[in-house]
């Protein structure tokens, strides 16, 4: 008897240690989601070669960036045009140039390999619905960031073209792993390693842009 309830009792112990859950964020949107988006974003305003002529007044029209995160692709683009030594303006009619972006991808794919017994929905007569918990074997669970970008520069006068760059990709990427039920870990490119301290607290205009100075009368403090 006791050995063939031995079975059944190590499936249980199974499934009691499966049924920990791991709340990722408080919001709708967990921090993973918010980075996968915007490490993309930033990698491929990076990419970008922008050229800008001197003292040169751009608008950014966003009329065609649309999809998730998309403000912070604007701004990211508004930064990348300051730092080139551009001038922003809030009208078209203020301008020399527009800047015009255009999404071609903005988003999340996954991918998912499980050896082992997934998730089950089992229903209990009068009592509702018991999720049998998921037991992985081996399982990968990745999720990247895509993001397909290209930019049009035309003068804000006459409407001629001055650039046209073809579309630029970046990724990023956040995966999981689960070995023999228990041995789980996880690989991602979103940050600098936690283990590695130094970059915590780093936020100040000096340790972010330590070699431009916009105004003089900031350089002598």
């Amino acid at each position: 008897m006791t050995v063939a309830r031995a079975p059944a009792a190590v499936l249980l112990v199974l499934a009691l240690c499966a049924c920990s859950q791991l709340r990722e964020s408080q919001p709708a949107r967990t921090a993973t989601e918010q980075l996968l988006f915007s490490t993309a974003i930033d990698r491929v305003c990076n990419e970008l070669a922008i050229q800008i002529p001197p003292n040169s007044k751009i608008f950014v029209d966003a009329s065609y960036v649309e999809g998730t995160d998309s403000k912070y692709l604007v701004a990211t683009l508004r930064d990348r045009v300051l730092r080139h030594g551009g001038s922003l303006v809030a009208a078209r009619d203020q301008a020399d140039l527009v800047f015009e972006p255009r999404v071609g991808a903005l988003s999340i794919d996954r991918k998912k390999t499980l050896v082992g017994i997934p998730s089950i929905p089992i229903p209990i007569p009068l009592a509702g619905e018991f999720t049998f918990p998921e037991l992985a074997l081996y399982k990968r669970d990745r999720r990247q960031g895509v993001v397909k970008l290209a930019l049009t520069t035309y003068d804000a006068k006459t409407g001629a073209l001055k650039n046209s760059q073809e579309p630029t990709y970046a990724f990023s990427h956040q995966t999981d792993w689960v070995v023999l039920l228990f041995f789980s870990w996880d690989s991602n490119d979103l940050m600098p390693n936690p283990q590695n301290d130094e970059w915590v607290g780093e936020g100040s205009y000096e340790t972010v842009v330590p070699d431009f100075v916009s105004d003089p009368w900031m350089a002598g403090r």
